[in-house]
């Protein structure tokens, strides 16, 4: 099993369709680490106020977070818009997983990274919620859409992922816009917090890039791109694109689970929860 330092998840998306919850299990039984962030989106309590859809995977995804964290995997979940009903709770663990508004990792080449979700500096999310609820709901069409075109392809014989949703956010001009002013937006509060790096989510774009001097990481998602950020022992950052690697490891003899005894969902935990979908 590769061992890493620390892994990066963000807009997970918990509690919906579009939630790729199998093949992050799959990434998780081959990368194993000192420490796991969660870095926003993690549950869609925006979704589950319209319906939940909870499966098995997602649930046995949350156990095993909670079986890494009472083995001693530091585990801090800084949360974003769509589970921002968890802010309030910020301060204080759940379950031995530590909820932060953010987070300063110190990498161990030294570079010292803010952990935020990314929204605030969403200049729509911000002050303009309707829209930015209008458009969660166009792009979880999108996917829904992606999966149906997806098994088509399948049928066909067309191999290879085609992304609706991405292909969208390329082509059309004011998402590419968005992205780039967004990025550009984050860097410019990082100069103020004197940091040599962020890593955040929020717009499902993952990258690992230099802008004006500062190192931008973004996580990605698990509803489209199914992207992770893992640092390695030398301190240095990847992005790992799980859709390709799981073909390499499909390939290799099985890997056993190192998580496999059940965990009960700790009580402290449930009301939280339950409060985050109708917040």
């Amino acid at each position: 099993m590769p061992q890493v330092r620390s892994i990066f998840l963000s807009d997970i998306h918990l509690g919906t369709r579009g939630c790729q919850a199998d093949s992050l299990l799959a990434f998780l039984r081959n990368y194993d680490s000192e420490y796991i962030f969660l870095l926003g989106d993690i549950i869609d309590f925006w979704a589950m106020n319209r319906g939940v859809h909870w499966n098995t995977a997602q649930n046995t995804f949350v156990q095993k977070l909670l079986r890494r964290a009472r083995k001693g995997v530091k585990i801090v979940y800084v949360p974003g818009n769509h589970d921002e009903a968890l802010r309030e709770h910020c301060g204080i663990s759940l379950g031995d997983i530590e909820l932060r508004h953010e987070y300063i990792h110190t990498g161990l080449n030294g570079k010292r990274y803010l952990l935020i979700h990314g929204d605030e500096y969403d200049q729509v999310t911000r002050h303009h919620r309707w829209v930015a609820i209008l458009g969660d709901v166009a792009y979880n069409t999108l996917v829904r859409l992606n999966g149906w075109l997806s098994r088509v392809r399948c049928r066909l014989g067309i191999s290879g992922y085609w992304s609706l949703a991405g292909y969208a956010k390329r082509k059309v001009k004011t998402a590419v816009s968005f992205i780039f002013d967004f990025e550009d937006s984050v860097v410019r509060g990082m100069r103020e917090k004197g940091v040599d790096g962020i890593i955040c989510g929020h717009i499902h774009a993952a990258a690992i890039k230099q802008i004006q001097g500062v190192t931008y990481i973004n996580c990605g998602d698990w509803v489209d791109s199914c992207t992770a950020i893992v640092e390695h022992f030398d301190g240095q950052m990847e992005l790992v694109e799980w859709r390709e690697k799981a073909e390499e490891y499909a390939l290799s003899p099985s890997i056993p689970d190192p998580d496999e005894s059940p965990v009960p969902i700790p009580t402290d935990l449930i009301p939280v929860m339950s409060r985050g979908r109708t917040a």
